[in-house]
């Protein structure tokens, strides 16, 4: 064999490898966009979970890229496009109706997975739960539909009650239909209801000031990212106050609140991670049916429920998923 022809051949083979290593596919990114803070990270292990599910292990085969707003909802949309420029491989839209808003409005092509959103449908995110349609599709947690469910337990549990106040987040999109929801039920057993408005730490506190004010019997809390986030203080001041008071996830009881209700969060994240697992693998949200909770969980503190003076009814403690003594 001639030097040339030699020289040829081995150049070609050492090419080989480096052409093979440009047609191997990167690792894909998953772009995580969040309305709150990264104490939220104890739930997004959840998430985790249903990746690894579905065979992605994050910074072995697959890269989360965290974006969180820290309970600004007006930073969602760039955010999204931060993402967007990055070409991310899909975006899981957690927590709140206004990070799948502002990421639906970023891209209609990356495909997107949403948790935390009540009626998908109604809020035009998707055509239909069994057919999402486009990109989107997730884990729809009803939270917002069970806000006259969460009352009717706390009448229960404090039959006395005759003045309820309602804390809200103003920034949540999602405020005004829980405002027209629980106005109805409060109405329909002839309660005054007030509105308490809150987004920081601060005025939190001021809320609780106001409710002690209007002499309200008990407080029902909307389920809000940047409220659980703050779950300790929340739970904290209702203790300080002596006001009874129900939320929408067991954080809340398991941090000394009176009672909580609704869709397990862990558990819903989880599939979430599923679907994302499922999208990097192929399939098209159009075609993956938005998911609905079909477990709830009722979860009440008893030692809480002593130190308010309230005796819990027996058919709440045989209803109760979880009870904590």
């Amino acid at each position: 064999m001639r030097r040339r022809e030699l020289i040829l051949l081995l150049g070609g083979g050492l090419a080989v490898p480096r052409i093979l290593r440009a047609q191997q596919k990167a690792m894909p990114v998953i772009g995580c966009l969040n309305a709150t803070s990264p104490q939220y990270a104890p739930v997004v292990s959840a998430f985790r979970q249903g990746l690894n599910e579905t065979g992605y292990v994050e910074g072995q085969n697959v890269a989360i890229d965290y974006r969180w707003a820290e309970g600004h909802f007006d930073r969602l949309p760039a955010l999204a496009a931060d993402l967007v420029v990055r070409k991310v491989d899909a975006i899981a839209a957690m927590d709140s109706l206004a990070a799948v808003r502002a990421a639906k409005s970023a891209t209609s092509t990356i495909p997107i997975v949403f948790m935390g959103v009540s009626d998908p449908v109604g809020n035009g995110l998707v055509a239909s739960l069994a057919r999402p349609g486009g990109n989107i599709t997730g884990i729809s947690i009803m939270s917002t539909e069970l806000m006259p469910k969460r009352l009717e337990l706390l009448c229960d549990l404090v039959p006395q009650v005759r003045a309820i106040a309602l804390l809200v987040n103003p920034n949540n999109p999602q405020t005004e239909r829980v405002l027209r929801d629980l106005l109805e039920a409060a109405q329909a057993k002839g309660l005054q209801l007030s509105i308490l408005k809150a987004s920081t730490e601060s005025e939190i506190d001021t809320a609780f000031t106001a409710l002690v004010e209007r002499h309200a019997d008990a407080l029902v809390v909307q389920a809000d990212p940047v409220f659980l986030n703050r779950h300790d203080q929340l739970a904290a001041r209702a203790s300080r106050h002596a006001i009874p008071a129900i939320y929408a996830n067991r954080e809340y009881a398991a941090s000394g609140g009176l009672i909580s209700y609704g869709a397990s969060l862990t558990s819903d994240y989880r599939q979430a991670g599923i679907y994302v697992g499922r999208v990097l693998r192929g399939e098209k949200p159009a075609d993956l049916p938005v998911q609905q909770p079909t477990t709830f969980e009722l979860v009440v503190n008893l030692k809480t429920a002593e130190a308010l003076g309230l005796k819990v009814p027996p058919s709440i403690l045989a209803r109760a998923d979880e009870v904590i003594e």
